[in-house]
């Protein structure tokens, strides 16, 4: 009826097109959106509360390791000491033994690891022994790297020590300066290894983008170099030195742990440094484990000064372990004025002596004051030394 209603109420030679029916959605583009997102957020909660990841997200670096191939016959034969001997005597190949300790949690594990944990990529770290004359032989692996070792009768305190005319030495007094905290901060380190002759002694810190490298060209300049290793304080954690900081709560085996990440991350100084470490240096039972494994592995020890209850002239005494310990601070107060006058106080501390040392930070007065006072020692009968120089010199007076 409708129909015919509408053709009888359209013009003369018009056609009435009929309305089409549109098709819509139950909901609209943003409605679709929201639970789109909603999902995603369900999905990702889920992951985060029901997935087994101790790592937290953290990177982790994989190695590939294998058991060694004896072990099971050995255990087969109804001998589990044996099996456990030989596990740890008898690897295939170039692999070898290893317990690790992790350094936070104490946990120990026994692994082999071998020449075919390199990087799946087929890609490997170039070699310590590549840097500016490090010997091959002062290396030894560990979990983290390639740590020194003492070989055929060489240190690496007397291989990377600097030259220097230790007869002339031995005959007037002299002055040992270091600059540390280097490796944070390639431009202040850069300045440090340029402007400053190559007597004097650089230490660096184990962070960085790429303390190797600072490091190697540091040697490169004929500057003997320390690594300062990371140490509590008595305000930890409220002043906190940095990861992998040695501490006094940590086990020995948790604190050598650590150690030798510091070791690892550059090669070719002749000795370590506390950084920081006032409460770590003055408690025995926690610093003669490191010294006596830094003593054993040909290094020597540079005490910053800064703690008058440390431990460490003792206990270095004890491994026969070259020492020496910072007298002042040069730019405790960093002013020129301050600097020029602490280093008269090393001049003098020198003369009365015989021997000085003096610890400074590589800000731009300090690297300054010190290149202009160096240009003066001769005139004043001072000889600068480099710090191993200065240790040997101690040591045999």
């Amino acid at each position: 009826m409708t129909e015919m209603t509408d053709d009888l109420s359209t013009p003369l030679g018009q056609k009435t097109e009929r309305q089409k029916r549109r098709f819509r959605l139950p909901f609209t583009a943003m409605q679709a959106l929201a639970v789109l997102l909603g999902l995603f957020l369900v999905a990702f909660l889920t992951i985060a509360l029901f997935t087994d990841n101790p790592f937290g997200g953290e990177p982790v670096a994989r190695i590939a390791l294998r058991k060694p191939a004896d072990e099971k016959p050995a255990a087969a034969s109804g001998h589990p000491e044996q099996a456990a001997k030989s596990a740890q005597q008898a690897p295939s190949g170039d692999s070898k033994t290893v317990t690790i300790i992790d350094g936070s949690s104490g946990k120990r594990q026994d692994v082999v690891i071998g020449s075919d944990a390199a990087d799946k990529t087929g890609t490997e770290p170039a070699p310590a022994a590549a840097m500016t004359g490090i010997d091959p032989r002062l290396l030894e692996k560990s979990r983290y790297g390639m740590i020194p070792v003492v070989a055929d009768g060489l240190k690496p305190f007397t291989v990377y020590a600097a030259d220097a005319d230790r007869t002339k030495a031995a005959k007037m007094p002299v002055v040992a300066i270091v600059v540390g905290g280097l490796g944070v901060g390639a431009a202040k380190t850069a300045d440090a290894i340029m402007k400053l002759p190559p007597a004097v002694t650089l230490a660096f810190t184990p962070y960085g983008a790429d303390p190797a490298k600072l490091a190697d060209r540091a040697r490169a300049q004929r500057h003997e170099i320390l690594l300062q290793v990371p140490m509590e304080p008595f305000d930890y954690p409220d002043n906190d030195p940095g990861p992998q900081t040695l501490l006094t709560t940590l086990t020995p085996e948790q604190n050598i742990d650590r150690l030798y990440w510091h070791l690892s991350r550059f090669q070719g100084y002749a000795g370590i440094a506390n950084f920081m470490g006032a409460r770590f240096t003055a408690t025995d039972t926690v610093m003669q484990p490191i010294i006596r494994e830094a003593a054993k592995r040909g290094l020597g020890y540079l005490d910053d000064g800064s703690s008058p209850r440390s431990a460490a002239l003792s206990l270095t005494a004890a491994q026969s372990m070259p020492f020496a310990k910072a007298d002042f601070t040069i730019d405790a107060v960093p002013t020129s004025a301050e600097i020029d006058r602490t280093l008269v106080k090393l001049e003098t501390l020198a003369k009365e002596r015989g021997l000085a040392v003096g610890i400074a930070s590589a800000l731009p007065i300090s690297i300054e004051r010190l290149a202009a006072w160096i240009k003066t020692l001769d005139s004043r009968g001072i000889m600068l030394v480099p710090l191993t120089t200065a240790m040997l010199k101690s040591k045999s007076g």
